[in-house]
């Protein structure tokens, strides 16, 4: 295992750490604050506006107000475009600081921030403010003497609740159609990486976003994340999370008014690699590899199940351990890094713990499973193969959240659509087949919200992105599904004379 630089910069001097609440960055109002470490050194990088229950409660109100102002609810669709669109390119102009603060703040590769999270959410902003004027209501069939209108309004105040892993792109995911179709948003960033939440907010006033409609209340989740779950006059919440969290806003929507709730949680994703992939078993293991290693493992939809048939399982366990193996671990800011440190020192216990339990199970761990570069001070584990994995075992069925990824065996299609069904999620999953016929009867017979066929993906922008059972709930992020669940459908009926 090969490390990068452990030379960490500094963060840019245009970071906020206030909340930003009706056009102004303001402290909580008790004076309360919280640190910010980097997961690369384990130092307190930020101090940060720690909102409580009332700074809630004022920028819901804030919210409200310009929501019943109306000049961006009722600003013309195309109007809105314009706006969205200028945001997007204040984002684009403001990339190199965004993708180093968000490398520092939450350990992501650096690259992975310029080539992934920082296109994507230029893509997700520029996508939404342009279906913005774009989609249509519908008239219904009536006989002559009446009308009947289909339309569909902005929901009001949309509270968003955004993981750590990705700040910078679910925040677009969320912003993005949410803004589009006329709602005022409270987005609540993750404590673990707040900063450029903060930041693209800044910009969003810049770019003519009015004052009151976007605003950010950072926090800790059982305070702020509560009270924006638990406040009478939000409309709708929005979370990506775990789902232990998730139902925790089930519960905070009944006990007060029944607010729309729409979860993306967790994942055990399984990668299905066929015996007929023989002959191309490097490309398969480069892209699980990625599917399993990319971000550390820190992803939802993360590849942590592969599972292979088992007359090709030695082939492929070497392939694949010749890609962990080649990724370079170290700070994240230095653009050789693939894997940066987990997220906090409590991750890196939880992934250790993990690995210790399957050998302890009887799996064989074929490389990695180490802490590494302890002399940071940072929370770094190479990439991790674990072969000899049965159904049963703890790295099969639970959400690891670092960079491991289990191998188990399989002998027909039906038994690997067995394995790849046992489990309480369905967010994902991936087939590897020649045949067409294979991998689509294997694609349809996976319970999961997206299903890749020959290569790892989520899709894209267009395609709507959720799970199946405990992985979602409510909704879907992306595609045009995502502006429907931000608006309200009402039916106009004209009676004519």
């Amino acid at each position: 295992m090969t490390s990068a630089s452990q030379i960490a910069p500094s963060l840019p001097d245009t970071i906020r750490t206030q909340a930003f609440i009706d056009g102004h960055f303001v402290d909580a109002l008790d004076g309360a604050t919280f640190e910010s470490l980097a997961p690369a050194t384990g130092q307190v990088i930020a101090t940060i506006s720690a909102c409580g229950e009332a700074d809630v409660d004022r920028a819901v109100k804030a919210a409200r107000a310009a929501f019943n102002r109306g000049d961006w609810s009722r600003k013309s669709p195309a109007e809105r475009k314009a706006v969205l669109l200028r945001f997007a390119d204040l984002i684009k102009a403001a990339s190199d600081e965004l993708a180093t603060t968000e490398a520092i703040d939450a350990g992501k590769p650096i690259a992975d921030c310029r080539n992934f999270d920082i296109p994507d959410v230029l893509n997700t902003i520029r996508w939404y403010a342009e279906a913005a004027d774009k989609v249509f209501g519908k008239t219904s069939p009536t006989g002559d003497d009446h009308v009947g209108l289909i339309v569909r309004e902005p929901v009001g105040v949309v509270g968003g609740v955004l993981p750590w892993n990705f700040p910078m792109a679910m925040l677009a995911w969320k912003i993005g159609p949410a803004l589009a179709t006329g709602n005022s948003v409270v987005i609540k960033p993750p404590e673990l990486a707040s900063l450029t939440t903060l930041r693209m907010a800044e910009l969003a006033q810049q770019a003519g976003v009015p004052d009151g409609v976007f605003n950010v209340v950072p926090g800790l989740g059982h305070i702020a994340g509560k009270a924006l779950g638990l406040h009478p006059d939000v409309d709708m919440i929005t979370f990506t999370g775990s789902t232990e969290v998730g139902r925790e806003f089930l519960r905070y929507s009944a006990n007060s008014n029944l607010k729309g709730v729409v979860l993306e949680m967790g994942g055990k994703s399984p990668q299905i690699v066929m015996a007929d992939c023989r002959d191309s078993l490097d490309e398969v293991a480069a892209d699980l590899a990625e599917a399993a290693f990319w971000n550390a493992g820190q992803n939802c939809s993360a590849g942590s199940r592969i599972l292979v048939e088992a007359s090709i399982k030695d082939d492929f366990l070497a392939a694949l351990a010749r890609e962990a193996d080649k990724r370079v671990v170290g700070e994240p800011t230095d653009d050789r890094t693939a894997i940066g440190p987990l997220i906090e020192a409590s991750a890196l216990d939880r992934v250790l713990g993990y690995v210790e339990q399957a050998r302890s199970d009887g799996a064989t761990i074929v490389t990695g499973g180490k802490r590494l570069l302890r002399e940071t001070g940072g929370w770094f584990i190479g990439a991790t193969v674990i072969s000899d994995v049965t159904p049963q075992m703890s790295v099969a069925r639970e959400e690891i959240f670092g960079p491991v990824v289990s191998v188990l065996t399989f002998n027909d299609v039906d038994e690997a659509l067995t394995l790849a069904n046992d489990t309480t999620y369905g967010l994902a999953a991936t087939v590897w087949s020649k045949n067409i016929d294979v991998a689509l009867r294997t694609a349809r017979g996976i319970r999961a919200g997206t299903v890749a066929v020959n290569g790892y993906s989520e899709g894209d922008i267009t395609t709507p992105f959720g799970g199946y059972r405990q992985s979602g709930f409510g909704g879907r992020d992306n595609g045009l599904e995502a502006l429907e669940q931000y608006t309200e459908t009402k039916t106009i009926w004209i009676t004519l004379h």
